[in-house]
């Protein structure tokens, strides 16, 4: 409540006089240090703890239990380096609104509110909030049309979604006999209840941006700023995430949840494929970013199909893994997702675009920003032994005990879910190889870029936390799993590992797997220094230094290196069939190469909505002729109309 009371009174103080900007700031860093330190103390050991207030009627029932504490790690981690990141970034934006730190205060206190909420009025309310806070926050450069249009698509899926969630929680609320989580948890099994669970995860879904209500996200993270991107990706996503969990495994009883169950795996490995093919044709930094959310929320996504599954078909201790993988893995998507928005806004203070293919060798003059960024492209490729690979190792090991299972299709779905993960990750790689390659090798392909310097130190230091946390997590992921079982404990009664400490991570028993990132972090050190110790020792001739030959045509510029578009070719070709793609050029000389890349599922599913709601709106403005006994006829019409239908 603390840290909820400090965010709204750092959106105060942000629409107070400039000078109190500092202090908004800081108010926000503490309510992002409080909610670390209340989500610390409880998977630490604390008791949980709950607040009843009464609102006119209303009662207001917080809670903050093992599951929301979870969710609150990534939370105050990330909005207190923010809250560092945020003023010289914010120095260099000169247009937009003129108080982004109001609706950012607002926003933070609104996703502390749902995670807190027992109850399902203070819950609507703080979700309603969140997507209307990061709404403006998404139209901060509002002058620009795209800006406008990403913001418009965003409120039309926020707050569809929105209805579908209070519709759901309204079908609880009549089972149950009231809108109280304890009354809903306490509830026998219903069909109503089972119906409810499934239009709240369509709700969660349209949220979290999976396939196919993802169309928003990749146009609402690149209008943002770089640092409400980061809250946004890292955050309020996961935000989703938790509803789909809390509603999932504990406040919904459900007899057989097979059919949500398979329909979240293969929604979560569609998300995933789709996902990183659309990242890998981006040519915006952000873009590339947002679309790689879609992929990684649709790994998690899987992860809880996968422990549905696992609950649904009896086998509780592979529920209870598969579900600590998902929570592992949303801590450490949040902590990279920060660090690589964060490193996006420093390149394009540098550069002054989100173009890479107005970058290039940038890390000769950011070297201190480039490593930060390969850090987390590393972490974010599941590169052992940093964060990324602990979580997704463990989710593998989750659906290698698919053989466990009795029904032959569901061993057959499994497995293919898993090799989805796989090509996801070796795409994933390559994607992730291509953005830094783009953006930091090479020759600058633009004057700013020649003339980008490193970031100021506050930028540097918010994002040197984030990537020591990752470094932490990756070394001692079974720290954060021992915090993890007590929620899997608590839902499941089940650990989400037999074994987990400071050393080694052994999910079923050491003779099936084992993690252990120290010794694999000392293996690669051995082989790295056995490696630079024979380069060393062996005679070898003079290095000469020579420009590389160009064919004849003089010194190498930096039109004669390759793309960003080029590097993505060959697997934009092998996935042409998910994407729309126009290349022409652009003078009958063929000196200019356009190409156009956009997301096959708009054609296919929202630009023929779009098209019938223009086509309705069209028909209804005939209406408006302006003739006074035209309105008085439809008046009189709709009066009998009425009559009718009462007389029955």
């Amino acid at each position: 409540m603390l840290a909820m009371g400090l965010a709204m009174a750092a959106g105060l103080s942000a629409a107070g006089p400039r000078s109190w900007e500092r202090l908004a700031l800081q108010l926000l860093g503490a309510s992002g240090l409080c909610s670390l330190a209340a989500g610390l103390w409880l998977l630490l050991g604390g008791p949980s703890d709950a607040v009843v207030m009464t609102l006119g009627v209303i009662p207001w029932h917080l809670i903050l239990d093992p599951l929301s504490a979870v969710f609150l790690l990534p939370l105050g981690a990330v909005v207190s380096t923010i809250a560092l990141y945020a003023r010289p970034y914010l120095l260099h934006i000169e247009t937009g609104f003129r108080r982004p730190g109001v609706a950012t205060g607002f926003f933070v206190a609104s996703m502390i509110l749902v995670l807190l909420a027992a109850h399902a009025f203070p819950f609507m309310l703080g979700w309603e909030g969140m997507a209307l806070a990061s709404y403006l926050l998404v139209i901060q450069h509002h002058e620009e049309s795209a800006s406008r249009q990403a913001g418009l698509i965003y409120l039309l899926v926020a707050h569809m979604g929105a209805l579908v969630l209070l519709l759901a929680f309204g079908l609880l609320a009549h089972g149950a006999g009231g809108p109280d989580f304890a009354q809903w948890r306490a509830a026998p099994a219903s069909a109503s209840a089972m119906a409810a669970l499934a239009l709240a995860c369509l709700a969660f879904a349209a949220k979290a941006g999976l396939v196919p209500l993802h169309v928003w996200l990749p146009l609402a993270h690149p209008a943002a700023p770089s640092h409400i991107s980061a809250l946004m990706s890292a955050v309020m996503l996961k935000i989703a995430i938790y509803g789909m969990v809390r509603l999932c495994f504990d406040l919904v009883s459900v007899q057989s949840a097979l059919g949500l169950a398979v329909t979240m795996i293969t929604t979560g490995a569609l998300s995933m494929v789709l996902g990183v093919v659309l990242a890998l044709v981006q040519q915006d930094i952000k873009r590339v970013l947002a679309c790689s959310s879609i992929e990684n929320l649709g790994l998690v996504t899987m992860a809880l199909g996968l422990a549905l599954l696992y609950r649904t078909t009896g086998h509780a201790m592979l529920a209870a893994m598969a579900l600590g993988a998902a929570l592992l893995h949303v801590l450490n998507h949040a902590l990279l997702k920060a660090l690589l928005f964060l490193g996006a806004g420093t390149i394009q203070q540098a550069c002054d675009t989100y173009d890479l293919g107005r970058m290039g060798g940038l890390l000769r003059r950011m070297p201190a920003s480039g490593g930060l960024f390969l850090l987390g492209c590393l972490g974010l490729a599941a590169i052992p032994p940093l964060n990324g690979f602990a979580s997704e190792w463990l989710l593998f090991q989750a659906a290698l005990q698919s053989w466990q299972m009795e029904q032959g299709i569901l061993r057959s779905l499994i497995p293919l879910a898993a090799a989805c993960l796989a090509l996801t990750t070796a795409l994933g790689t390559a994607c992730l190889l291509r953005l830094f390659a783009s953006a930091f090798l090479g020759q600058a392909r633009s004057r700013p870029a020649r003339r980008a310097r490193e970031a100021p130190r506050a930028m540097l230091l918010a994002q040197g936390m984030l990537a020591a946390l990752c470094v932490l997590s990756g070394l001692f992921p079974g720290l954060l799993l021992m915090m993890l079982n007590q929620v899997t404990v608590a839902l499941l009664h089940h650990p989400a590992v037999q074994t987990a400490s400071a050393l080694i991570i052994t999910p079923v028993t050491a003779t099936q797997a084992s993690y252990a990132p120290l010794a694999v972090l000392a293996v690669i050190m051995i082989i790295a220094l056995c490696t630079a110790a024979l380069l060393h020792t062996r005679k070898r001739a003079a290095l000469r230094r020579v420009q590389p030959w160009a064919c004849g045509l003089g010194p190498p510029t930096a039109r004669m290196q390759i793309t960003p578009a080029a590097l993505a070719m060959p697997l934009r070709q092998v996935f042409a069939g998910l994407l729309s793609i126009h290349e022409r050029l652009g003078s009958p000389q063929g000196r200019r190469y356009h190409l156009e890349i956009a997301d096959r599922t708009w054609d296919l599913l929202y630009a023929p909505v779009a098209r019938f709601v223009m086509s309705l709106s069209r028909h209804a403005a005939r209406l408006q002729s302006g003739r006074v006994r035209l309105y008085l006829g439809f008046s009189l019409g709709t009066l009998l109309v009425l009559l009718w239908v009462m007389s029955w």
